[in-house]
């Protein structure tokens, strides 16, 4: 008879451990996941006319950016000096 109620135990146990990965899981997905998932399923499914219209976006700001007379802010450039220096030096 102890064996029985032994083995009941073990059971029930197994099962509520189940149930509480199942809900661990899905809770995880919810709140992590699924806003990430959401956002490169909206990605990847960009149809012709949207790829399109982000290129021409892009092919404008770019063509706006070359027409300044300065592209960068004097702080922006001398990070970027800095990090180019930094490559070059650790490429050598």
């Amino acid at each position: 008879m102890k064996s029985e109620s032994n083995l009941k135990i073990f059971f029930v146990k197994l099962i509520a451990i189940t149930f509480s990965i199942i809900i661990i899981i899905n809770v995880f997905y919810n709140v992590f996941l699924s806003d990430k998932l959401d956002f490169l399923n909206k990605l990847s499914s960009l149809d012709r006319e949207t790829a399109e219209m982000i290129k021409d976006k892009v092919r404008s700001e770019l063509k706006s950016g070359l027409e300044k007379d300065k592209i960068l802010s004097e702080e922006d450039a001398l990070l970027i000096k800095k990090f180019i220096e930094k490559i070059s030096s650790e490429l050598n």
